[in-house]
């Protein structure tokens, strides 16, 4: 079972509205006034050509022209003759259930994608002792949540069929695919103590080569590569996809910490999130701003005002002196 292809990003010459990053389609060109020169036709951007594989064993795929993660996903199930609803989740640069690898909001120009699809489908019955679960839910963008981190020691920690990356497909038989990861997060913080409940799990397919954990030296060739930086496709909720500078250390950083802010507060972790809260808390000269800011954009979420003054402490005041 093979991992090959080339990994770098092919750049071709496109068409004018590419991955939403190349020029917009103009109004026809108007004449120059006289003595004066015709302006320069704004210069189309290359086309991004990313490659894809599926996690569990396959050819290497070419896709491009997408411009968020739903078309993301439908590109690769086109590649690979599946439906989009088949895929849970992907990893960028290993094949393995990574959750520092997923694909969130940024590829890098030289990420290679590796699509994690649906496997088996179990139930498994939990018993509410304490107060917290101790799981981290995320989701996939395109209907899926999914577990990202199981708490040691937690009651999900006891039962072993429970694992990282297994998408969560139904509480009590009461669907929740379509769900946002913080909605999800909810329902299982209001479920009663004391009571038990059933969890519909499925989880990533697996090849016969992932059951054991591979060696170093027998990695795929695109995996525990580490994209230059220097330029990232950020796919966006909304609007089109944008080629951006990649994020600076700092703004990582602040990510990182916000993003585990969100879980404590929360019980989810979500880097494109946290990446936008860092852009909002970067413009708000205040906890007051900021929060005035996410409620206009975030107000789904409903961020208590203690949690927003530390989203805004741990951007905003590790700046000092750092200038």
């Amino acid at each position: 079972m093979r991992r090959a292809g080339r990994h770098g990003r092919q750049a071709q010459e496109g068409s004018p509205m590419e991955n939403g990053v190349g020029q917009e389609p103009g109004t026809p060109e108007q004449p120059a006034a006289e003595g004066i020169p015709a302006p320069r036709p704004p210069r189309s951007r290359p086309r991004l050509v990313f490659h894809t594989q599926l996690a569990h064993g396959s050819p290497t795929g070419r896709i491009e022209g997408f411009t968020n993660v739903k078309e993301l996903y439908a590109k690769i199930a086109e590649v690979f003759s599946i439906s989009p609803t088949e895929i849970l989740f992907c990893t960028l640069n290993t094949h393995k259930v990574d959750m520092q690898k997923l694909l969130g909001g940024q590829i890098g120009l030289e990420d290679f994608i590796f699509a994690h699809v649906r496997g088996e489908t179990k139930e498994v019955e939990v018993t509410k002792t304490e107060d917290a679960l101790g799981l981290t839910i995320t989701d996939n963008g395109a209907g899926y949540a999914f577990i990202k981190r199981i708490k040691e020691g937690s009651i999900i920690n006891r039962i072993q069929t429970v694992c990282v990356g297994d998408s969560i497909e139904a509480i009590n038989d009461h669907t929740i695919v379509g769900c946002r990861h913080y909605e999800v997060a909810r329902m299982l913080r209001e479920l009663p103590r004391a009571q038990p409940f059933t969890l519909r799990l499925v989880q990533p397919k697996k090849a016969f080569d992932m059951i054991g954990q591979r060696t170093r030296s027998s990695k795929s060739p695109g995996e525990g590569r580490v994209a230059s930086g220097k330029e990232t496709l950020r796919l966006r909720a909304q609007g089109l996809a944008t080629l951006e500078e990649g994020p600076s250390p700092f703004e990582e950083e602040a990510a990182r910490r916000v993003d585990d802010l969100l879980e404590s507060y929360m019980g989810i972790r979500d880097s494109e999130l946290a990446s936008t809260m860092v852009e909002a808390a970067k413009e708000s000269p205040g906890a007051a701003q900021l929060a005035r800011g996410l409620d206009s954009v975030l107000g789904e979420f409903a961020f208590p005002q203690e949690f927003v003054a530390e989203v805004w402490a741990a951007v905003c005041h590790p700046k000092e002196g750092q200038e």
